[in-house]
């Protein structure tokens, strides 16, 4: 789990100039977009999920249907899948902590094992009130991450359930939010930039206190009076290569993600939600890599 505490902020001024009659139409599309992956899947949390830690703070409600993680001073808590998958579609609806939720950190990723691990991230790092959380996301390959890239949203995200996915194929693993693509990291292997191919993940998600780092780079900490803070999530859904024992159960002709490509369409939300609520790009951050950015950043 990536814990980046120096942080470059980058100009957020993009974002007064977005009211445009395209970014409304894009806003609408975004809005049923969000209806429709609230209402297309349906999981169970005792079935798919191990409660991993947090003495009770981790809750399985109505029937496996929601879980909710809490955190107070003494501790956090988390959750892990029951199986570990090698590619797929992992979607998952969340409800972020209300209120003032600075210094809180909500994870929810995939990840091998060991030094050299890969790891796939979702984090939503909490804010005072009224101001928006930062998505943080990253890739890690063989141990290295140092891949992140920050996003505001177009909508609170503790006011309802939203959508988060991550599609990770041999092709690219992509970040959506209510099914929007928001991030794209390309296999560059023939480039010699490393990607995870060979190493199972399981789903992971977290609720913890990181207020030494997670809101304005450790400024701003967590009020324990407004504790015990409280992530839901519902709808897991893990639609990949199954890991069992030393094999990959995966039947690729059934399948669609492991193929999948953005399209026209897709990069146009893509480019659109990087142009509007992207707020740190470690691609643009020539201050933290003075020998040269990473080699990816170069490549279109």
């Amino acid at each position: 789990m990536s814990q980046l505490k120096n942080f470059h902020h980058c100009s957020t001024s993009s974002m007064a100039s977005s009211a445009s009659s395209s970014a409304s139409n894009i806003l609408l599309l975004l809005a049923l977009t969000s209806y429709l992956a609230s209402i297309a899947f349906a999981g169970n949390f005792y079935q798919d999920v191990d409660i991993t830690w947090g003495d009770g703070r981790a809750k399985i409600l109505n029937n496996g249907k929601l879980l909710t993680l809490s955190l107070d001073k003494p501790s956090g808590s988390g959750f892990q899948s029951k199986k570990e998958y090698l590619y797929g579609k992992i979607d998952m609806q969340l409800k972020l902590v209300p209120g003032n939720s600075a210094g809180t950190v909500t994870a929810y990723y995939l990840s091998s094992q060991g030094a050299a691990h890969d790891e796939i991230d979702f984090e939503f790092l909490g804010n005072l009130s009224g101001d928006p959380y930062i998505v943080h996301t990253n890739v890690y390959t063989q141990g290295k991450g140092n891949r992140e890239m920050r996003f505001y949203l177009w909508f609170d995200p503790t006011k309802d359930f939203h959508n988060y996915s991550v599609v990770w194929n041999p092709r690219h693993i992509v970040f959506y939010v209510d099914g929007t693509p928001i991030r794209e990291f390309k296999n560059r292997e023939s480039a010699g930039v490393p990607y995870p191919k060979n190493q199972p993940m399981k789903v992971y998600s977290s609720l913890w206190n990181a207020d030494d780092w997670a809101t304005r780079g450790g400024l701003v900490k967590t009020d324990w009076s407004k504790a015990p803070f409280t992530a839901s999530f519902r709808n897991f859904n893990a639609n990949g290569c199954v890991r069992s024992s030393a094999t990959s159960s995966c039947s690729l002709a059934n399948h669609s993600w492991m193929w999948q490509a953005l399209d026209s369409t897709s990069l146009e939300r893509l480019r659109w939600v990087q142009k509007n609520y992207m707020i740190y790009n470690y691609c643009t951050d020539v201050h933290r890599f003075p020998q040269g950015l990473p080699p990816e950043c170069s490549m279109s």
